[in-house]
């Protein structure tokens, strides 16, 4: 059973209420880490990329970029998390992290290739490898080691080795899909944060802002309450939202724009993925019929997902890409989607008519969703997106994101 309250709590630890238990979490996501090795019969893990090593380790750096290949987390099936941190990173673990301070050491990687083979880097790193094999009595020659995303100097140095590589990334992405009470509990905090984005943004909206000043007061604001990281606040507007680009820039927005936006932050080390949709001015009655398309598509694929469905019935709730007007499916990929959200952006399962009608998967309780859908004028103009996110609950889901999609937001010029 997920023991799940609804809503949102605090986020500073009282005396008066139990919140976030952070010990509860890091046991949780241990244990799930390791059922998974045990289901892909893998006796370690090596991992790089940045959600693994924050859902496996509860560590972190300065920035996604530097913490890719410039750190990495060892984990053998019989023995604790080990994390391999960026320089002095080690000497603050010792101090600030009791759970892991007996297995941190300095990493010796590659920086994405910036220190040459020929420095022999690898070197060192394999020396890590093996002092973490060796404690915990695993021959190299006997048994599979489970990576997710590597650096090429790696690779051949593993391979040149006489190290056999598994799929370390099928362990992570099924251990993170079930979050427990704790995670969601943090997720429901990242959605908050976005919830009052939008509402900055809506304050923005006016002719002469440009996509960017959207930009700047959403990562002020959920840099305000709390986020680590802002990944993405993506500003499409006006004649650039069809089709979609999935980019912003500089343009100017005028009156009578439709303007839409995904807005990614990391709280905690857990992200959120969310759309809404906007006018300058008060909406056409053609932009009021798109964005009741939209949210007519939308409604649909939320009202799909519950426990014991599978993706694929949410998916049959989406147009196909004949009625989006395409050739195949991956020419829409993306704009009728969904996808497990957590420690990573994209989780298992990804939801798609590409995928899941031929594999569907099984929705259980304690998983969360994002799911985003478009649809764009029949003049090839206006196009409209919107995201939400959910958590499925023991009986059905609760939608997490608050801020309104029953209707197109006119902003920014009251006088109309």
């Amino acid at each position: 059973m997920v023991n799940v309250r609804r809503g949102t709590q605090g986020m500073m630890q009282v005396d008066y209420e139990q919140r976030i238990d952070m010990n509860r979490m890091r046991e949780y996501r241990v244990d799930r880490i390791k059922k998974y090795m045990d289901v892909f019969d893998v006796e370690c893990l090596l991992l790089f990329d940045t959600g693994n090593k924050r859902y496996s380790t509860s560590t972190a750096v300065c920035s996604p970029e530097i913490d890719n290949m410039g750190r990495y987390a060892i984990i053998p099936r019989n023995g604790p998390p080990h994390i391999f941190g960026f320089g002095s990173e080690v000497a603050n673990e010792k101090i600030h992290c009791p759970w892991i301070a007996d297995y941190t050491f300095p990493a010796h990687g590659t920086m994405f290739g910036a220190l040459p083979m020929e420095w022999n880097c690898h070197e060192a790193f394999l020396k890590d490898l093996d002092m973490v094999l060796d404690n915990y009595g695993l021959d190299k020659k006997k048994i599979k080691i489970g990576v997710d995303v590597v650096e090429s100097q790696i690779i051949l140095a593993m391979q040149a080795g006489g190290y056999t590589l598994a799929d370390g990334q099928g362990v992570m992405q099924h251990a993170r899909s079930i979050k427990n009470e704790d995670e969601i509990m943090i997720l429901k905090h990242a959605a908050a944060i976005v919830d009052a984005a939008f509402h900055r943004i809506a304050m923005e909206i006016r002719p002469g802002a440009k996509e960017n000043d959207l930009q700047a007061v959403a990562s002020h604001e959920m840099h305000r309450l709390g986020a680590q990281w802002i990944h993405n606040v993506q500003v499409t507007s006006g004649n650039r939202t069809n089709p979609h680009p999935h980019l912003s820039s500089d343009r100017l927005i005028q009156p009578g724009d439709v303007i839409f936006m995904d807005v990614v932050c990391l709280y905690n080390g857990y992200h959120t993925c969310v759309y809404r949709c906007f006018t300058c001015g008060e909406p056409t009655k053609q932009q009021k019929e798109v964005h009741a398309r939209c949210l007519e598509i939308q409604t649909g694929g939320i009202e799909a997902v519950k426990p014991g469905a599978t993706t694929a019935d949410v998916v049959t709730r989406w147009p196909d890409y004949r009625q989006m007007g395409a050739l195949n499916e991956h020419e829409i990929f993306g704009l009728q989607y969904g996808h497990g959200i957590g420690v990573g952006l994209w989780e298992f399962p990804i939801i798609s008519r590409a995928y899941s009608i031929a594999n569907p998967v099984e929705i259980e309780p304690g998983m969360v969703f994002a799911l985003e859908t478009y649809a764009g004028s029949e003049d090839g103009h206006d196009g409209v997106r919107l995201e939400d996110e959910v958590v499925v609950t023991d009986t059905g889901i609760e939608v997490i994101t608050k801020f309104p999609t029953d209707r197109i937001i006119g902003c920014g010029m009251p006088y109309m």
